[in-house]
């Protein structure tokens, strides 16, 4: 089957973003490529010793485990596919275990993986809420507990941020970009006014996220939200608000962000307590570049 079926596929069926669609297209495309070196033509034909072979080549590489989990992943989604479509009888990836990917005493998302997660929510009231309240979450890295306690004031869409009064009355402004104004936006002139049913809207003092009587969300109902779609992107035991925030943070510093700009988005005192998130970066180089280089 020709790979632009596939790509089709995940774009119009399961709706992931262009890049995460091009990220599988060249991972199968070099899948592909080695399966070619052993004389495979079509990946419909490879056994599940070619899939382990391939594995092991990309060990022997020296390719990240972060990598190399990426790519194994690509191929068993496409397997997938395949057996879905009947082009195959067999997954010749199914049993096929990758390994663990070291995370350095912090638990974190890649940016492949949030994306996923932000994926899953769908276009009915509840779906939109927990779209906003997700994108928002990782947009500013804000706790559980300061989510949960958001008034509709504090809200800034015009502008862009969020005002959190913070622990001990200390209060921070946190910027968000435009996926996360958008998703707010849309959940406030919709879904928020439908649970509210229409009574006390408008009310600046009123929570920001509330449930389905309209009242204030809950810590557990934030917990749960996240173990729902976290689930549905195959995400299930790696998620919690915990990890989404560090995800926030790690994301920040992979980007270019410095230490005392890091400690203020997230509310911290000690500006030592960022200096986890920063001992990562040398140990990630590798992983970027086999991830970004177009020949790595």
């Amino acid at each position: 089957m020709d790979l632009k079926y596939f790509v089709d596929y995940l774009k119009r069926e399961r709706k992931v973003s262009p890049n995460t669609a091009d990220a599988y297209e060249r991972d199968l495309i070099y899948f592909e490529k080695f399966l070619a070196t052993r004389g495979i033509a079509k990946a419909e034909d490879a056994a599940g010793a070619d899939v382990t072979a391939f594995l092991m080549e990309l060990k022997d590489k020296g390719r990240s485990d972060a990598t190399i989990n990426r790519r194994m992943s690509s191929v068993r989604a496409y397997y997938k596919y395949l057996l879905s479509k009947g082009e195959i009888s067999v997954n010749p990836a199914a049993d096929i275990k990758t390994p663990r990917v070291k995370r350095n005493d912090v638990e974190f998302l890649t940016v492949a993986e949030v994306e996923r997660l932000l994926e899953q929510p769908d276009n009915t009231v509840k779906g939109i809420r927990d779209r906003a309240l997700l994108e928002v979450m990782y947009a500013t890295g804000i706790k559980v507990s300061e989510a949960i306690e958001l008034r509709l004031s504090d809200a800034n869409l015009k502008m862009g941020f969020i005002t959190l009064n913070g622990d001990h009355g200390k209060a921070r402004i946190v910027p968000m970009g435009g996926p996360a104004r958008e998703a707010l936006h849309s959940y406030i002139s919709t879904a928020r006014k439908a649970f509210m049913k229409e009574e006390g809207t408008e009310d600046p003092e009123g929570m920001l996220f509330v449930n389905y009587m309209g009242g204030p969300l809950t810590r557990q109902g934030c917990w749960k939200i996240l173990r729902t779609y976290g689930k549905a992107a195959g995400l299930e035991g790696k998620i919690t608000p915990h990890i989404l925030r560090t995800s926030f943070a790690v994301h920040m510093v992979q980007n270019g962000a410095d230490l005392k700009t890091l400690q203020e988005l997230m509310g911290h005192e000690d500006v030592t307590a960022m200096k986890v998130y920063f001992s990562l970066t040398k140990n990630r180089i590798k992983d970027v570049y086999d991830r970004t280089h177009p020949r790595a």
